[in-house]
């Protein structure tokens, strides 16, 4: 199982890095540049990731973009996700008031079952490519529309 989430992993940067290089100098002297974003068992806020389900695994990626000041409900996730901010600065706020500030070109690991939002408090559009080690028919993200957002 480990091999099989770690091959899917390794494809999705190889994939991710290739859309990035594609848009390079086709000359003899380019290169294809390799830079880890992170490599982590844990999520922004320190807690050890869990375990990896047992069974087939589903990986799903997703594109999110944030107009500026908008708010992403409150929400939890069941399965461990990662993803790279393109663009703006995004903010995740955990119930609990713990605050991570996402810049441009970082890498995020997320919280896992952990309540949070997110938020752009900036003047641009975020744009946050994010990829789910995911199994089918398990939601990405748990709602909580019950909590108020301020």
């Amino acid at each position: 199982m480990h091999a099989i989430v770690a091959t899917a992993m390794l494809a999705t940067a190889t994939t991710f890095t290739a859309c990035l290089n594609s848009h390079a100098d086709n000359g003899a002297a380019a290169k294809v540049e390799s830079v880890e974003l992170i490599r982590t068992s844990q999520s922004w806020d320190g807690v050890e990731l869990p375990d990896y389900f047992q069974g087939r695994p589903e990986l799903v990626a997703v594109k999110y973009v944030f107009p500026p000041g908008q708010k992403l409900g409150w929400h939890h996730h069941v399965a461990m996700n990662y993803g790279v901010l393109t663009q703006g600065e995004l903010t995740i706020i955990g119930q609990d008031g713990k605050t991570k500030v996402v810049h441009e070109g970082e890498a995020v690991v997320e919280m896992v079952g952990t309540i949070h939002h997110g938020e752009n408090r900036g003047t641009k559009p975020v744009i946050l490519y994010m990829f789910y080690l995911s199994q089918k028919d398990l939601p990405l993200a748990v709602q909580h529309p019950d909590i108020p957002l301020e």
